[in-house]
């Protein structure tokens, strides 16, 4: 005769087998328009951020990780799908995720996760319809607002009162701690630090007593630089314009920066749910940027274009089963389309048809060989933001080139950019006619075509904004 001993044992044996096989949880969070350095442990010297600074010290954070389109939509849909924007066709701020593109998201949900998506989904402005691959759905149209946002919760619009971090992270909150019976994901969209910048209103007098200086690079826009960098300063993406009504640069850089302590205590709240409810070390957390944001470097403000402070992006991870041993920092660099490929690895999950990205998980376990030396990066003008041209380029570990393919005007309006990083971090030396430099700027023009072969961007497949002339870059541009 069992013994009742017994079969509370063998009921427990089952139990911890069960949970032994079960499946990571994943909770990705991410932040709109966050520079890679909009924390203190990235050195920020205006904010502190203890609970992203936890989140690294106890997992891993990115020091080179970035963006291969700095513009929200084609970022988000970057991270969703492992692609590059010429590949998933999403070009700008006003194009949906494709309904029959794969994503991490579907893919989880397809074996067997339980999925949410709260907060900005940012793709698509007109719609807050449930998009496939989550099974519970909260979002908005367009952009949202700081204060008293109208939600579709599930189906159920309505304006939830409150302040948009918060009552975002409320809802995830919530949803955490319900019961799963099968292993979650969890998407938290942040709206924070996207303009029009509204601090929270603990927070919106913190900087009251400090003067924030202009970049050093603020004054950085004439030649050797292109003559766009210079006739944007006056507009509304240079540091001389109006952008969100903020022309102020005192009022407009401490409003920006101000937003994000209130990211950082949404971090907080999530970590502390993950730990009561038993699943923090369970649950492989993911905490991005979609793009980086520029604050009057090189006379520049949003993003876009392929300076350093417009596609370097924060990005954090902790999962202590695979990150055992925590390095400080991780300095290869990885990029947005890597996350997908990294999160499906992790969860056991069969990768994505078409991913350009690459799982992180040998970088996460110490294994550096082999990784990337360059990546590339692509802009598509749009015509409602001329300020900006198009941008191709290459970014290596010391190098990086740029230039404007299908740019209109003339050649020192669309000249490009040629960069010594490792000498020259602050991008202020075009080495682009420097005859010293030409060798290594024939190996990056070389770069550029490989990487644009290989990731099926030839110029007669490239996707272009309307009006936009689609014939063979000219590596004459200068």
């Amino acid at each position: 005769m069992i013994s009742l001993f017994s079969v509370v044992a063998l009921t427990l044996l089952g139990a911890n087998a069960d949970e032994a096989k079960r499946k990571p949880n994943v909770v990705f969070i991410l932040t709109d328009d966050q520079r890679w350095d909009g924390m203190s442990c990235a050195g920020n010297k205006w904010i502190k951020t203890p609970n992203l600074d936890r989140l690294a010290k106890e997992g891993a954070r990115f020091s080179n990780a970035f963006v291969v389109t700095s513009l929200c939509s084609p970022s988000r849909a970057s991270f969703l799908s492992g692609r590059y924007a010429h590949s998933h066709h999403v070009l700008n701020n006003f194009t949906d995720y494709p309904n029959d593109l794969p994503s991490f998201p579907r893919q989880l949900q397809s074996h067997g996760y339980e999925t949410a998506y709260i907060g900005k989904w940012h793709m698509g402005e007109d719609s807050d319809e449930k998009r496939p691959g989550f099974d519970y759905w909260v979002t908005h149209r367009g952009q949202g607002k700081y204060f008293d946002t109208e939600f579709n919760i599930n189906g159920d619009r309505r304006v939830v009162p409150g302040y948009y971090t918060s009552v975002v992270t409320d809802m995830a909150v919530d949803w955490l701690k319900r019961d799963h019976e099968k292993p979650f994901l969890l998407i938290l969209g942040q709206k924070a630090p996207h303009g029009p910048f509204v601090p929270e209103p603990k927070y919106e007098h913190a900087l009251d007593h400090v003067t924030i200086p202009r970049p050093e690079t603020a004054e950085d826009t004439g030649p050797p630089k292109p003559k766009w960098v210079k006739d944007r300063v006056p507009t509304w993406h240079g540091i001389e314009g109006n952008l969100y009504g903020l022309n102020e640069y005192q009022k407009f850089v401490k409003s920006y920066w101000l937003t994000i302590p209130s990211i950082d205590d949404s971090v907080g709240r999530v970590m502390d749910t993950l730990r009561e409810t038993g699943d923090l070390d369970k649950t492989l957390i993911v905490f991005a940027g979609d793009n980086g944001f520029m604050l009057g470097e090189h006379g520049g403000i949003d993003k876009r274009c392929m300076y350093e402070d417009s596609i370097r992006i924060p990005m954090l991870m902790r999962y202590p089963k695979l990150i055992k041993h925590p390095p400080e920092v991780i300095e290869q660099m990885v990029l947005n389309i890597d996350v997908a490929p990294t999160i499906l690895q992790i969860c056991g999950v069969p990768q994505l048809e078409g991913t350009q990205g690459r799982s992180m998980v040998p970088l996460l376990e110490g294994d550096t060989k082999d990784w990337r030396k360059s990546f590339l990066y692509e802009y598509n003008y749009e015509k409602q933001f001329p300020y900006t041209p198009n941008v191709r380029g290459v970014r290596t570990d010391d190098w990086k080139y740029m230039h404007s393919p299908h740019g209109d005007g003339s050649p020192d309006r669309h000249k490009a950019e040629f960069y010594n990083l490792k000498k020259d971090p602050l991008e202020t030396k075009n080495l682009i006619d420097d005859p010293a430099s030409q060798p290594k700027l024939a190996e990056l023009k070389k770069e550029l075509a490989r990487l644009l072969k290989e990731t099926d961007a030839l110029p007669d497949q490239m996707p272009v904004d309307e009006g936009i002339k689609t014939e063979l870059p000219d590596e004459k541009i200068r």
